[in-house]
């Protein structure tokens, strides 16, 4: 079982089923890629936290990223041991952490049902909703025109997402436009913690480049940037009031609708952009 890790597409039979089709006979029926999806488990110091729903790839990319931007850790010292085992219905992710760390989970306590979409499932106080941000430190200017190319480009990186047309991505861009990395996930907030958690291992500074993510912009994803300190965000989709409100506090310069036809840069309060 432990083998579906590196498996994150499925094959099936469809029908293709198209208007001119005078009869449904007439349809062929072709071989199709799925994405697969995953119950993970992360377990901290053997005791059980979180059931996220995962795309079976870069496990534990996401489960390094989804600790330090859930306030469980404060970085990869942090962690004394990771491992990743089969179970019965999905895997576990089954962290040891330093005794610090592992205090604070009573603050952060959640009964997640694994909605991938779900950024506050299972929170049990308003104050956990929403904590409180740092100001990101980075000295970063970046041409607009490098953003909006490195958007238009990043489609032809989504490798998992051409084969099923499910998943969503997240990548690094550096100020001269190279795409760094790039993680793929059914779920957005996933892809992006499997995209910070790489970084964190690999040991790209955050301070000098831009997070791109094919989804809306709701206040977690700027929540996740401005906690690993990714100075600026573009989403291809929409943004929110309260992302919008929580980038200006933070100091995150904010875009959406990064499409062809241009993007709309909502905030810039370093001036980062030009």
């Amino acid at each position: 079982m432990i083998d579906k890790l590196n498996k994150p597409t499925g094959i099936s039979r469809a029908i293709i089923w198209r208007p001119e089709n005078t009869a449904l006979e007439k349809a062929k029926i072709e071989e199709r890629h799925l994405s697969c999806e995953i119950p993970l488990a992360l377990e901290y110091n053997c005791i059980s936290h979180a059931v996220m729903m995962i795309s079976p790839i870069d496990v534990e990319d996401f489960t390094i990223g989804f600790s330090l931007t859930e306030g469980i850790i404060n970085g990869l010292d942090d962690i004394i041991d990771i491992k990743i085992s089969a179970a019965d219905k999905g895997f576990i992710a089954s962290l040891e952490i330093v005794p610090e760390c592992f205090e604070r989970l009573d603050q952060f306590k959640r009964t997640l049902a694994g909605r991938t979409g779900c950024g506050l499932c299972g929170i049990d106080r308003l104050d956990h909703a929403i904590s409180p941000l740092n100001p990101i430190k980075s000295n970063l200017k970046i041409n607009a025109h490098v953003i909006y190319n490195s958007m238009q480009n990043l489609s032809d990186l989504q490798i998992q997402n051409h084969l099923t047309g499910a998943l969503h991505a997240a990548a690094f861009v550096d100020k001269a436009g190279d795409i760094l990395c790039v993680r793929e996930d059914i779920g957005r907030h996933n892809a992006l913690d499997k995209l910070i958690g790489h970084m964190m291992q690999q040991k790209i500074d955050p301070s000098q480049g831009v997070a791109l993510i094919t989804s809306r912009c709701s206040f977690e994803m700027v929540h996740k940037c401005a906690t690993f300190g990714i100075p600026v965000l573009a989403a291809v989709s929409a943004t929110t009031d309260l992302a919008l409100k929580l980038a200006e506090d933070s100091g995150l310069s904010l875009i959406a609708f990064t499409r062809k036809e241009g993007m709309n840069i909502y905030c810039d309060p370093k001036g980062r952009i030009y």
